[in-house]
């Protein structure tokens, strides 16, 4: 029963020492206090009690103490719980105190909820950061392209990070200036002899407004000859004038046709008229000599008259063709 009892005890204080550390972050205390860190055990277990990691905030506490920063570990935890990235804050204000970069702490809090990379921003504004634009086409006044490649250097501007613009931005608008430059040109050559000229407009436009960066320099790092885009119109215009004109020339040849089948249909109703007249006539001499008003030697005149009239056109036809050329060459032969 004794040992028992013994092992019970010992269970018992191995278990109250290990829930007394988990409660009481000592080792945390003691690093701060090590550090010249004013911070009471009980701050440490009221941060756990709100569900704040004591090292996420009492470390980066402790560097700022060292660096000779000063921030209450209040703004730290209110960071904390906001969703920030305590350590990164801290760090950038260490990178911009060492840099001369005037950044206080609420800026750096302001800029990390923003969803910026704070320290990215202040390392940036030490080492100007590079853009290289994709390859921007642009036509000139003559017609012919151009291409070229642009490369920006930036700076960032920590007083515009909440709510300026981001690289994109920069990009579109280097490519909107270098398409105002070219297309304005005379001659493609022009800007092939200058392509400073490209970047001295791009920045007289002021293109860093409203941005997160300050443009340093925009250099032409390539620029090549594309198409003739002129010419490619022209000849696209002429191709579609030709097929217009074709269009018209087809449906101007389909009306003539038209036409000359309506004309022949309107000759064949014009023949059965004479037909349907023709064939009235002898009606008309019977109906005559019914009614006595033509006698039967009248009648016979008639017919006399038109078989006189068939033979004269009989004569006359074969004289016709008693003319004809290889007739008149035999008989010349």
């Amino acid at each position: 029963m004794d040992s028992i009892a013994f092992i019970l005890i010992v269970g018992a204080i191995i278990l109250f020492i290990s829930l007394f550390f988990a409660v009481f972050p000592v080792g945390l205390w003691i690093s701060a206090f090590a550090a010249n860190v004013r911070v009471s055990i009980f701050t440490l277990v009221g941060m756990r009690l709100r569900r704040v990691v004591p090292s996420r905030v009492i470390n980066p506490l402790i560097k700022a103490t060292k660096a000779g920063i000063n921030v209450s570990i209040n703004k730290l935890e209110a960071h904390y719980l906001a969703g920030g990235n305590v350590d990164r804050v801290v760090n950038a204000l260490i990178a911009a105190q060492r840099a001369n970069i005037p950044l206080e702490f609420e800026r750096a809090a302001a800029i990390d909820l923003a969803g910026r990379n704070v320290l990215e921003a202040v390392q940036m504004s030490v080492n100007p950061k590079v853009i290289e634009t994709p390859v921007v086409a642009a036509i000139a006044k003559d017609g012919i392209e151009l291409r070229a490649k642009a490369r920006v250097t930036v700076r960032a501007n920590i007083d515009r990070l909440v709510g300026g613009a981001g690289e994109q931005t920069i990009i579109a608008r280097v490519g909107e200036g270098v398409v105002t430059t070219v297309g304005s040109a005379l001659d493609h050559k022009q800007v092939l002899e200058n392509p400073d000229a490209i970047s001295k407009t791009v920045l007289s436009k002021g293109l860093d407004s409203g941005t997160a960066f300050e443009i340093l320099s925009i250099d032409i790092a390539d620029i090549d000859v594309g198409r003739n885009i002129g010419a490619q119109l022209q000849t696209d215009q002429a191709e579609a004038d030709k097929r217009i004109a074709q269009a018209k020339a087809e449906e101007r040849r389909a009306m003539a046709v038209a036409r000359e089948q309506e004309m022949k249909a309107m000759v064949q109703e014009m023949r059965a008229k004479v037909v349907e007249a023709e064939a009235e006539v002898p009606k008309a001499l019977a109906s005559a000599l019914r009614e006595g008003k033509i006698g039967v030697l009248d009648y016979y005149n008639l017919q006399n008259l038109i078989a006189d009239t068939q033979m004269r056109d009989s004569i006359s036809k074969m004289s016709k063709h008693d003319d004809s050329p290889s007739i008149k060459k035999q008989n010349d032969v």
